[in-house]
């Protein structure tokens, strides 16, 4: 049976009677009836029986199938029952395979320009576009284009991209370009609605999610992007803004090629020689020499620029700046001013703005655990993540290339591998304490600051399983949640001074990409009865979320009221829309399909009843 009626008037009287806050949505906030009347219709089209949809979850369905039916230019719709009652775990990981990938997809190219060069990040009504100067193909491409976009500037980067340089452009923000095949740009998955880049590791997380909806596409598009950033920019960018240049992010591209390859071998070992030999390019040139290679033999993420961040929102400084203009006796204006011309030299704030452009390079932006400290440690998750580019090019290269590539042998992969770990053992292990820790090199000692990152070896399978097992119950005792891991531990919060800022990557906030790559750490070492509690607290607080909230999907979650009412530092991208979600988030669209995928069947069917996992777990 289906509803088959007016879409506009249909809306009208819906939203009339149950959007009693009018914001477009029907929400567990609104105060109308709770139930709506409607006709039903058979197969053929004949009235069959009058039905009453009741309750947040069922109405704010219809709503949102409403939506999609006239978002097709229907003045009529036809809903079939099923979809106003569908399950809750079965309509969410039905949206994001059929409507959100898609909607977050975009093209650098004719058809997608139009978008990406008006979106508010562009900055003045100049629609710029960088191309690099290697690219020749790219800038006949797109200086072709002038011609379709008369406020079209395109702008041939210098071969050699220096800080100054790209300090030199921030007034004249503009997108980068990525790849083309003939005429086509080729695609990639944004984080949110809201963006029109590509970034660099929320890509591998969404790429995840893309595996398990058969979307081996746009996988493989993504890694071709990534591959044209490290031959034309030299790096895997944060994202393809100018304002990016000097700063990429953290390396997920070895798992990403072998997923993608494992997933759909019918790719051809053509293209995994290719896009491995750049893999092997990036590994050696911008994480193995200084200056994020330290003399100890591990890494650290260090982004290269000079004065401040520009992309940064108006006052996300003033704290740190007016300590400084003190010092200087003006006002923060005056200082900001005279710092960006050059007429005030003040190593102090050079080195503030390093630590802030490396964490945000760290991914991790921003966090208490790396504020002002950032370019002096270690990390635990950077030597994790090249801990598995060492395995997976040991793999790669002994699996399909005998052992030998190009002249790179799997065995001297295996023993860097090696190295790392045992100088991570010796330098960032703390037995006391059952992790890893950050280690910081200048003043020689561990942070010991408790953090989701610390347990980055377990995905990277970094340990043994004596290690594993302490860690995990560490784990379990540090950073479960109601709603799953946060961030940084409850311990961790206390120590953060009074009144300061709160950090979006700290307690009690969540984040996708912990979830998932701590979920597929705990699978690998067989920890399957802390893997199943993990996974059912974080989908139980994005369903929940979503039933209650018209479907919303967003980019964080606070894990201890298993809420998505954050409001820390950027705000909550994801939960602003009419009607409807069409793209959800992209890391947080692949949390979902990854979690379901891991699920017991026993545990799906009390997610969707919603049973508290406070109940569930006891």
């Amino acid at each position: 049976m289906h509803f088959k009626g007016n879409i506009k008037e249909t809306l009208r009287h819906l939203l009339e009677q149950e959007d009693t806050d009018g914001d477009k949505k029907i929400t567990v906030e609104d105060q109308g009836p709770k139930q709506f009347d409607i006709s039903l219709y058979g197969d053929d089209n004949a009235f069959a029986k009058a039905y009453t949809i009741k309750g947040t979850y069922h109405l704010s369905n219809f709503l949102q199938e409403l939506a999609l039916e006239r978002a097709l230019s229907k003045t009529e719709a036809v809903i079939p029952l099923w979809k106003i009652e569908e399950q809750p775990t079965s309509r969410i990981n039905r949206m994001i395979r059929d409507y959100f990938w898609d909607d977050l997809t975009r093209t650098i190219d004719k058809k997608g320009l139009a978008n990406i060069l008006t979106d508010t990040k562009a900055g003045d009504s100049v629609q710029r576009m960088y191309v690099p100067g290697t690219d020749q193909e790219g800038i006949a491409y797109y200086n072709n284009l002038k011609t379709d976009f008369p406020n079209l500037e395109v702008v041939v980067l210098p071969l050699e991209i220096t800080p100054e340089y790209v300090k030199s452009i921030n007034e004249k923000p503009g997108i980068l370009a990525l790849g083309l095949e003939g005429k086509n740009g080729i695609p990639f998955v944004v984080p949110g609605g809201r963006f029109n880049e590509m970034y660099g590791w929320d890509s591998y997380f969404e790429g995840v999610g893309l595996l398990l909806d058969n979307r081996v596409d746009l996988a493989k598009a993504m890694i071709d992007n990534f591959c044209y950033q490290i031959t034309h920019y030299g790096k895997i960018l944060n994202a393809n803004r100018s304002y990016y240049l000097t700063r990429t992010q953290p390396p997920f591209l070895s798992s990403f090629i072998r997923e993608t390859f494992e997933k759909d071998p019918s790719l051809g070992k053509e293209w995994l020689a290719s896009v491995l030999a750049i893999a092997i390019q990036e590994y050696e040139t911008v994480w193995m020499r200084a200056p994020r290679y330290t003399d100890n033999g591990l890494n650290r993420y260090y982004a290269q620029g000079v004065g401040v961040p520009p992309e940064t929102e108006e006052g996300h400084f003033d704290e740190h700046l007016a300590v400084v203009a003190k010092k200087e006796g003006c006002s923060i204006e005056e200082l900001v001013s005279n710092y960006q011309n050059g007429s005030l030299d003040l190593p102090e704030l050079d080195r503030y703005f390093t630590h802030d452009r490396s964490l945000r390079e760290s991914g991790h932006d921003t966090s208490w655990r790396l504020d002002d400290v950032c370019a002096d440690l270690n990390t635990v998750d950077l030597n994790s993540l090249l801990y598995k580019y060492e395995i997976d090019f040991e793999y790669l290269i002994a699996t399909y290339f005998a052992g030998d590539f190009k002249g790179k042998k799997s065995r001297y992969y295996k023993e860097s591998a090696l190295a790392r770990k045992e100088r991570m053992d010796t330098l960032m292990w703390d037995e006391d304490r059952s992790q890893y820790f950050d280690y910081n090199f200048v003043t020689k000692q561990k942070t010991e600051f408790e953090s989701a990152s610390n347990y980055f070896p377990l995905w990277a399978g970094l340990l043994d399983n004596d290690k594993a097992m302490k860690t995990v119950r560490r784990l379990m005792i540090d950073l479960k949640e109601k709603g799953g891991v946060a961030g940084t531990s409850r311990a961790m919060n206390t120590i953060i001074p009074e009144g300061a800022v709160q950090r979006q990557w700290d307690y009690p906030n969540g984040w996708a990409p912990h979830q998932m790559m701590i979920w597929r750490g705990l699978k690998a070492y067989g920890f399957d009865k802390e893997l199943q509690e993990l996974v059912y607290r974080w989908l139980w607080m994005i369903t929940r979320n979503a039933v209650d909230y018209n479907g919303v999907i967003p980019e964080k979650y606070d894990v201890v009221s298993a809420t998505h009412k954050v409001f820390a530092e950027y705000g909550n991208v994801g939960t602003e829309f009419d009607y409807i979600t069409t793209s959800g988030f992209g890391w947080m669209n692949a949390s979902y399909q990854l979690g379901l995928s891991l699920l017991n069947p026993k545990l799906r069917e009390a997610l969707d009843n919603l049973e508290d996992p406070e109940e569930v777990f006891n």
